[in-house]
């Protein structure tokens, strides 16, 4: 999964995204000017790559939301519960702002939004407000809430960082964090919440973190068979897509340089890599990478999902909902 540098593609990207083993795109706020503008982009996108390409955004509301004006502003979702009254109310509201996350983006021909946040609240630098709460049940009800109106609009959901990453105050954008917690620490607060998803069948893609273990596995976890087969497949069942986080931030350094990277992180299990904000990293994976690799079944699965004929009137009342909390947000 590439990016593009501008709101108009340039030659050099419309040449990657020929590229066999590109497989998708994550669009940015740099990439949006206006809806007409996105729309364009988006179909440019799609007749560069001249076959189905999964793209994909991080909208999930408050401060990581990519595309404002024309969009509805969407509360953070740490916020979520002081905007309610109850938790029931809470519910109401999370599954509001995942019908409108979806349909707005939908919208626009976007596959999906890389949400939601399943980090249980701690010390994170780079979680805060982005984690429903600080209490595993609490993250679970409010997720399942959102990723329910995800469905109602049929936008797949993706479940990060795995095994979470609401632990560790480092931001792994620009450091490679360590959590030295015991699995029985991490089995108690952060994998509760992916157990309890994946039971429900509730996520369709898991993001893991660039976060490093260590009391169980050298690797940080998008690099580690440990976290990513033995825990996640294997122990929990899961079998959606597992997408890397994005190959350019620090935490994923200690892999060596992008084409390292990217062959430890499909090798530990990842169906797609994300490999952005940095062309040459790019470029280098494309150039480096063996092509001879087995066609992936998974990734399929969360494209061509169209808006369901129930959705507009649902995305209406949404949108009344949320904006009785004008003001607040």
């Amino acid at each position: 999964m590439l990016d593009c540098q501008q709101q108009e593609l340039l030659k050099e990207e419309k040449e990657m995204l020929e590229h066999p083993l590109t497989g998708g795109v994550i669009l940015f706020a740099r990439n949006y000017y206006d809806k007409a503008q996105l729309k364009a982009l988006i179909a440019d996108i799609r007749r560069a790559a001249k076959r189905p390409i999964l793209i994909a955004v991080d909208h999930e509301g408050g401060r990581v939301q990519r595309f404002r004006d024309g969009f509805t502003r969407l509360p953070a979702m740490g916020a979520i519960q002081s905007l309610a009254s109850e938790i029931k109310e809470a519910q109401v509201l999370a599954r509001a702002c995942g019908m409108i996350m979806a349909y707005e983006l939908k919208s626009m021909d976007i596959d999906f939004s890389f949400a939601p946040v399943l980090d249980v609240n701690g010390v994170s630098q780079v979680i805060g407000d982005r984690g429903f709460a600080a209490e595993p049940e609490k993250v679970v009800t409010l997720a399942s809430a959102l990723i329910d109106g995800m469905r109602a609009g049929n936008m797949p959901s993706t479940g990060k960082h795995f095994p979470g990453h609401g632990s560790v105050a480092p931001d792994s954008h620009v450091a490679l964090p360590v959590d030295d917690r015991t699995m029985e620490q991490i089995e108690h607060v952060d994998l509760v919440v992916f157990r309890r998803l994946i039971e429900q069948h509730l996520l369709d893609a898991v993001m893991p973190a660039h976060v490093i273990y260590s009391c169980l596995d050298a690797n940080p976890a998008g690099f580690s068979p440990f976290w990513l087969q033995t825990q996640l497949r294997q122990r929990l069942g899961f079998d959606g897509v597992i997408f890397s986080d994005d190959l350019s931030m620090h935490g994923a350094s200690v892999a060596g340089d992008y084409l390292s990277r990217a062959e430890m992180a499909l090798e530990a299990g990842c169906d797609m890599i994300l490999a952005c904000n940095h062309t040459p990293g790019a470029t280098q994976i494309l150039d480096g990478l063996s092509q001879s690799r087995p066609a992936n079944t998974r990734l399929p699965r969360l494209s061509g999902r169209p808006i369901p004929s129930h959705a507009s009137k649902e995305y209406a009342q949404a949108c009344v909902l949320l904006k009785s909390y004008e003001g607040q947000i």
